[in-house]
């Protein structure tokens, strides 16, 4: 229980010494201000295209223009993907099925062969080979 409380009061006084250290940096106005919301501005414009641009960019192609190479190899590399997980999938469920028939066929073989192996017991003659056509009728 000690360790817990150790472990929210750190948190907790971590928490505060951000907040204070945050607000500690907007008081100082100065051109440290200025100078951030132009890093976020360039930032923000690394990151977001201008509307003429998205929309160019959708407007790649039409829908009856053929494609780009790359984007036919982009579209056959995912359909062999697909296919190639399609496969692995089928294959497993395969062989588990096979192995579950493999079980059943060795349980019924083993049934089988104690079955034949209490039935020679129980009609063995005393007689070696103990097979029907040995057994000698009065």
């Amino acid at each position: 229980m000690a360790w817990r409380q150790l472990f929210l009061a750190s948190c907790l006084s971590a928490a505060v010494l951000l907040t204070m250290l945050q607000e500690g940096t907007g008081a100082s106005v100065g051109t440290r201000q200025v100078a951030r919301q132009d890093v976020q501005e360039d930032v923000k414009q690394k990151i977001f295209m201008q509307e003429s641009d998205a929309s160019n960019f959708l407007k790649k192609r039409g829908k009856r223009s053929p494609k780009s190479r790359d984007e036919a190899n982009a579209e056959n590399r995912q359909k062999l993907r697909a296919d190639e997980l399609q496969r692995e999938y089928y294959e497993e469920q395969r062989n588990e099925f096979e192995n579950f028939v493999e079980e059943q066929n060795d349980e019924q073989e083993e049934r089988s062969r104690e079955a034949i192996e209490q039935w020679r017991q129980w009609h063995y003659d005393g007689l070696y080979p103990s097979y029907l056509y040995n057994r000698h009728h009065i």
